[in-house]
């Protein structure tokens, strides 16, 4: 009974949240005396491949199809359900991306398996398997257990240190069935994030709300995240406003992140984007009402315009990395 691990490249490299993700299932493998299974779309280089095998994997099956090329779901699933049975896996570990929280509820249906979305610990095995994760939008913590024999898992990305060893993968073809009339799904349309970094994966972020008065003043934005090796990104009225792309919005009903770092500015800090943040390791937050509400979720907080804060903050950055401080 092996654990079976959806990976996923982006820009040319594994993406940590799927290097999390196989770290997690060898925590079970060890556990139950089984190993782990990497499973990637349309990935054969066998150099980002094994940094796989440095997480954890002990077999890495590659699927290569036109079928998986556009990101449909349905395909997706009926080849992950092909490679569940073919490894004879009894967990199944997900990233809680865009792609997993598509896939995995559909394929825990399928594997007929209980499902936890969103896992911020690793499992207990102490009086039943049990999976932890926020709930009443971050404000607790809820243990799962789950009886099912088989399990399906997704992961918020950043809530595991990503270890590497020396190990490496059997990397394997696999070639599953997929008919081309069941695909059901048309995507028209891809539009993938220009930064170098992504929300889920980003260990800074740097994100501004209506408070910026318009998108013509996002430089300032920009800029500080550039000092800071930040990701940017906003609260959901700018990204419905048309101020910026809604791959940048975080909160409830947008992107989860919990990086070390966030930087709010200009963001009062209603209940729905805090349930996408409040699990930042440090949160600062700059807004000119003393009485917005995200200063009481803040580790530091700074009252004051935005237009005078940001540009000094970015003249003492660079200042700092120029040996100037």
């Amino acid at each position: 009974m092996s654990v079976l691990v959806f990976t996923e490249v982006s820009k040319g490299r594994i993406k940590k949240s799927s290097l999390e993700a196989i770290n997690y299932g060898l925590k079970i493998a060890n556990d139950n005396g089984s190993s782990v299974t990497a499973v990637i779309f349309n990935e054969e280089s066998p150099e980002i491949l094994q940094e796989l095998g440095k997480a954890g994997a002990k077999k890495i099956l590659t699927i290569k199809s036109d079928l998986l090329a556009d990101g449909n779901t349905r395909m997706s699933t009926n080849a992950l359900e092909q490679a569940v049975n073919a490894e004879n896996a009894n967990t199944v570990i997900f990233s809680h991306d865009y792609t997993g929280k598509a896939i995995a509820p559909r394929l825990a249906a399928r594997l007929k398996a209980g499902f936890v979305g969103g896992a911020i610990a690793y499992p207990k095995n102490d009086g039943g398997f049990s999976v932890r994760k926020n709930v009443f939008s971050g404000k607790a913590f809820a243990d799962y257990i789950i009886t099912s024999e088989k399990k399906v898992i997704t992961l918020l990305p950043n809530s595991f240190q990503v270890e590497l060893n020396a190990g490496t993968a059997e990397i394997v073809a696999f070639n599953p069935t997929l008919d081309a009339s069941q695909k059901r799904i048309t995507v028209k349309e891809i539009k993938k994030s220009s930064g170098t970094l992504t929300l889920p994966e980003a260990e800074r972020v740097v994100s501004a709300g209506r408070g910026m008065k318009g998108p013509e003043n996002w430089g300032m934005i920009e800029e500080l995240a550039k000092e800071l090796g930040a990701a940017t990104a906003c609260s959901r009225p700018v990204a419905d406003i048309g101020w910026r792309d809604h791959h940048e919005h975080v909160g409830q009903t947008g992107v989860t992140i919990r990086p070390n770092l966030y930087i709010a500015i200009g963001i009062s800090g209603a209940i729905q984007h805090l349930a996408g943040v409040n699990g930042s390791k440090t949160i600062v937050v700059i807004n000119k009402d003393p009485e917005a509400p995200f200063f009481k979720s803040a580790d530091y907080g700074i009252v004051g315009d935005a237009f005078e804060v940001v540009p000094k903050l970015i003249e003492a950055l660079k200042k700092f990395k120029a040996g100037q401080n």
